[in-house]
């Protein structure tokens, strides 16, 4: 199954409903096409580095404490949801992406780092519905390393539950397309 590599406090905010829109231009890796998406449906694969207080909204700072003090043992990762791709825009302008900001955790300044990073390309704002899943441990393997967006994973996806409710959902994904046309 295909994964997603995104920081774990962004994993938790997708979790707990507090986030469900993904912005990426891509990893260092891919600075010559820029973020893809490769898969409609994957697995959310919590990555550590990079992440601190300063790209995240002051009320989410909870979160990094959180995922540090719970962070996989030595030489494993733990995956905990699936999701699915519901929309995907690309959007060049910082007014759109400013009206985003409800639906997800990043900071301002660190929306307007991503954008003037490789500014020919636009960014990638993904609508996603995310499953919780029976937390599964893999190994981390040397091909998952490294400043890229996707891996192969060897992982069965089980059905899990939504962690919004449908009508929580659609109302949400409803205001993003108002936003995004």
């Amino acid at each position: 199954m295909k994964a997603l590599k995104e920081w774990a406090t962004v994993v938790q905010a997708l979790e707990n409903g507090n986030q469900t829109v993904l912005l990426r231009k891509g990893g260092i890796l891919e600075a010559d096409s820029g973020f893809k998406l490769e898969s409609e449906k994957f697995a959310l694969f919590p990555t550590y580095e990079h992440q601190d207080n300063a790209s995240l909204k002051s009320q989410y700072h909870g979160y990094l404490a959180d995922v540090r003090e719970n962070k996989p043992n030595e030489g494993v990762n733990r995956i905990t949801s699936i999701a699915e791709v519901l929309e995907e825009h690309d959007v060049v302008s910082m007014e759109k992406i400013e009206k985003l900001s409800p639906y997800h955790i990043w900071s301002d300044s660190y929306i307007v780092e991503r954008m003037n990073w490789m500014p020919e390309k636009p960014m990638k704002a993904i609508f996603l519905k995310v499953y919780k899943v029976p937390a599964t441990e893999i190994p981390l393997l040397s091909e998952y390393h490294g400043c890229k967006s996707w891996i192969e994973l060897n992982v069965n996806s089980e059905p899990g539950k939504t962690v919004l409710s449908e009508a929580e959902l659609q109302q949400k994904l409803s205001e993003f397309r108002r936003i995004i046309n």
